[in-house]
């Protein structure tokens, strides 16, 4: 798979969502003095983090053979009937401070989109934009996974439903790109469900390497239901899918020819070109046919 920047219309089938798909766009301004804007970690403006830094918090061991029990009970509920992707609706919120504006552009959203449908759309998922608001608040701006200032920030702004996909854009700091939620965590609390993304990683950002717009590419992968590629190590089971190679830690850059599990065990390299490792935006092209499968009954089974 290579990435692309036109939007490549799906052969896969498509059933409606009910749902406005109309951009919205929208302004709010909730500031807060800057004397309560969050101060540790906090990333300049522009500034590129160092190395690729995904926070989503992957689920225990228990917890994950619990939600493959239910997706296999919900397949084998559902018989033969083929499962078919609606386009998914995408509202995206931007939020700035009192005294940096730099929001990602209407275009710089809308390339956005465009990646994630060249990334997706050979597994048969699409992405439209329904909304786009703009929030001031110094708190919110610099937020951080698992604060007080993200649960207000979602509480306050998620729209629509287990299928409508929510994406923050801040100025997280601490080297930070990204985190998302899983679609299991969807039903025990609604209004976390979505994906913050660094401001400057939208395609055409500042955070070089990692503003071609992969960042979202990868966080959607959690939202979607994928682990990273080197989720358990060098193990059979490793991140769930059985034609991933297993890798026994993150890739950073683009190490060509990497391997970290060896042994007939563990045919071929690390993958160090999917979408769901570490390295740069310019490296990563691939979904792999099992994490297409993962991602599908995933979404059906709690989207």
């Amino acid at each position: 798979m290579t990435k692309q920047k036109l939007l490549v219309a799906s052969i896969f089938s498509i059933v409606s969502i009910t749902a406005c798909v109309q951009t919205d766009d929208t302004t709010t301004d909730t500031s807060d003095s800057p004397s309560d804007a969050e101060s540790n970690g906090v990333q300049e403006p522009g500034s590129a983090t160092s190395a690729r830094g995904c926070v989503t918090i992957e689920p225990s061991d228990q917890r994950k053979a619990e939600i493959d029990q239910e997706v296999n009970d919900f397949l084998a509920a559902r018989g033969d009937l083929a499962l078919a992707n609606a386009p998914i609706q995408v509202h995206v919120h931007r939020i700035h401070s009192t005294t940096v504006t730099n929001l990602p552009t209407n275009q710089q959203v809308a390339d956005q989109i465009a990646v994630l449908n060249a990334a997706y759309g050979p597994d048969g998922f699409s992405f439209v934009l329904a909304s786009t608001d703009d929030t001031t608040n110094n708190t919110w701006y610099t937020a951080t996974d698992g604060t007080t200032a993200e649960t207000q920030m979602k509480t306050a702004l998620r729209i629509g439903g287990a299928a409508d996909l929510n994406v923050y854009t801040n100025n997280m700091g601490g080297g930070l790109l990204g985190w998302a939620t899983f679609p299991a965590d969807y039903a025990r609390s609604p209004k976390m469900d979505g994906v913050v993304i660094l401001n400057s990683s939208l395609p055409g950002g500042t955070a070089t390497p990692y503003n071609l717009g992969d960042t979202a590419t990868h966080e959607i992968g959690h939202w979607m239901g994928l682990y990273h590629t080197f989720q358990g190590g060098c193990s059979k089971t490793n991140d769930g899918v059985s034609d991933t190679p297993a890798e026994k830690s993150a890739a950073f850059g683009c190490p060509t020819g990497r391997n970290t599990c060896t042994g007939t065990k563990y045919p071929g390299n690390d993958p160090i070109t999917n979408f769901m490792d570490y390295t740069d935006d310019a490296c990563m092209n691939t979904f792999t046919a099992g994490q297409g499968t993962r991602m599908a009954n995933q979404f059906a089974t709690y989207r």
